[in-house]
């Protein structure tokens, strides 16, 4: 089943450096999980500096929802805790081992489990986070039922990177993602598509009510979904996820190691090159601007330009 939506109130800003077809690989030398990009969380550090840690291992929990745990992107050593005003956690850094070692979660056919057994997976493996509530865009409590799970499949933000280029061949990930989502809602889950993504992966998924959005910003973003959509009534909630998400979902339940991979896109007028980068969550922005931006007084954001938290150059993504 396909609806189709028109926004005409809206606007898009025009801005130079728009992200080329081109994907570099970037292998980090340090990733950090960053607790205030999470709204609503009060971590609690699981591991001290110098600790040894694989991909999956539990790095700090939310101590007032303690099966909320944060997982190491990479296996290595933690490098800092770093902690801020009032010794608020801010940023837990691991320096990457050159040969990565998974913990293992169990692969296993989404479809062959039930609700609780697939929510534990998520738990357990730290992609649990992924997942948002709307209203007051926290982390989702997995034992809600929520009325609906919508995919923002497309950002209209300016310069934002391209859902459809990012997801091309990772058919059988994304499907087994959605798979996994599937009995997390008795409602429906939505695709929300841009008219450019009727033929991509995104487009083509199964088991999804396919929207499709067009018009000016605010189109791609989901709470303008969810009001044309599924209007949120007193006490109702959604969930909601980017198609990366649903990515790292589909290979933990593939392979049963989680997978921290991340294709982002590095934009701006001030940038010689703007392509897209292969890397992992928690990224270091340094490694993937070294050379590839003018001198001169530079503003960096993590995320799109008006949305996104200014980071500097040294950051993390």
């Amino acid at each position: 089943m396909s609806n189709t939506f028109k926004i005409k109130k809206g606007l898009n800003i025009k801005l130079l450096g728009e992200a080329e077809k081109t994907i570099k690989e970037f292998t980090p030398k340090v990733c950090a999980i960053k607790p205030p990009d999470f709204h609503g969380v009060f971590p609690k550090p699981l591991v001290q500096e110098g600790d040894e840690v694989k991909a999956g291992t539990p790095l700090f929990f939310d101590k007032y929802r303690e099966n909320i745990i944060f997982t190491s992107p990479v296996s290595g050593k933690v490098r800092e805790i770093r902690r801020g005003a009032k010794r608020v956690l801010l940023e837990v850094s691991v320096e990457a081992s050159e040969e990565q070692v998974f913990e293992d979660f169990g692969a296993a056919d989404p479809n062959s489990l039930d609700r609780a057994a697939r929510v534990e997976k998520m738990l357990k493996s730290g992609v649990w986070p992924f997942i948002r509530q709307r209203p007051y865009s926290i982390i989702a409590n997995p034992d809600d039922d929520p009325k609906a799970i919508m995919i923002p499949a497309f950002d209209s933000a300016p310069l934002a990177p391209g859902y459809g280029f990012i997801c091309r061949g990772q058919e059988k990930e994304l499907q087994a993602g959605i798979d996994a989502l599937k009995k997390l809602t008795s409602g429906k889950v939505y695709m929300n598509i841009s008219p450019k993504q009727k033929e991509s992966a995104l487009g083509q998924a199964k088991g999804v009510e396919i929207n499709e959005f067009s018009g000016p910003h605010p189109a791609g973003n989901v709470s303008t979904q969810i009001n044309r959509i599924s209007p949120l009534n007193k006490g109702e909630i959604i969930w909601y996820l980017r198609p990366q998400d649903i990515l790292a979902i589909g290979r933990l339940f593939l392979s049963g190691k989680l997978d921290p991979t991340r294709i982002v896109a590095l934009t701006g007028s001030e940038v010689e090159r703007p392509q897209y980068y292969k890397t992992v969550i928690g990224s270091c922005l340094k490694g993937m601007i070294d050379g590839n931006v003018r001198d001169g007084k530079l503003r960096y954001i993590s995320g799109n330009v008006l949305t996104g938290t200014r980071i500097e150059k040294t950051g993390f993504v």
